[in-house]
């Protein structure tokens, strides 16, 4: 597994919600950063819409070697399992559940993210496409005016991926790409991948006790 820590404890303190965050896992690289992500906000027994794209599911199992079931109740236990989580914490939802909570602004979801989020799904989403119920839950976050922020992950960016960024941004999406620093000077893979972690959790308005701040060391 390339990120071990995924598998260790940890803790959250303060600012937790019984409204579900809508966490969505495309197919961009860097599917550690959303277990890690998911890991973190179950410790702070903040509940969990889960929505996985079929190319999340390949890269899940080629970067943490983690085959996901194609049940979709069986998916959110073996997330769980994974990371030494309460399953309860986490529903998760096909790509067509149109039914699903994320659909509809009525279900008053006020938090999105996209972790990581891959250049088509961010392209669809920048232009109203909502072929699936990630962008479509993407796109009822945008209308309600409420909270989606997105980790892309490319490199490089070519013009027409900056443009979509910058599209959504002046819409009030965060942009928060998985471009981690090194002045906290990491010891390990694990730090880098905390790094991006601490800052969505951070714009959430999530505090922890992991996040190493400017001017703390």
């Amino acid at each position: 597994m390339p990120v071990d820590s995924i598998l260790a404890n940890g803790s959250v303190c303060s600012m937790s919600s019984t409204t579900p965050i809508t966490i969505a896992i495309t197919g961009a690289s860097g599917a550690c950063y959303a277990l890690r992500l998911i890991q973190r906000l179950a410790q702070q027994q903040q509940p969990m819409h889960l929505i996985l794209s079929d190319a999340a599911r390949v890269v899940l199992t080629q970067e943490i070697n983690l085959t996901l079931p194609e049940d979709i109740g069986d998916t959110s236990k073996a997330i769980a399992n994974q990371l030494h989580i309460d399953e309860k914490q986490i529903n998760t939802y096909g790509l067509h559940d149109w039914m699903a909570p994320p659909a509809s602004g009525s279900a008053g979801i006020q938090r999105m993210v996209i972790i990581p989020c891959s250049m088509g799904t961010l392209a669809r989403i920048a232009n109203g496409i909502s072929n699936t119920l990630i962008e479509r839950a993407a796109d009822v976050i945008l209308k309600e005016r409420r909270q989606l922020i997105v980790v892309p992950r490319e490199t490089p960016l070519s013009a027409i991926h900056l443009e979509h960024m910058l599209k959504l941004a002046r819409l009030g999406v965060h942009i928060l790409p998985a471009m981690p620093g090194f002045y906290h000077r990491p010891q390990s893979l694990d730090d880098l991948v905390d790094f991006i972690v601490e800052r969505v959790l951070d714009t959430l308005g999530i505090a922890t006790n992991h996040a190493l701040r400017w001017g703390s060391q």
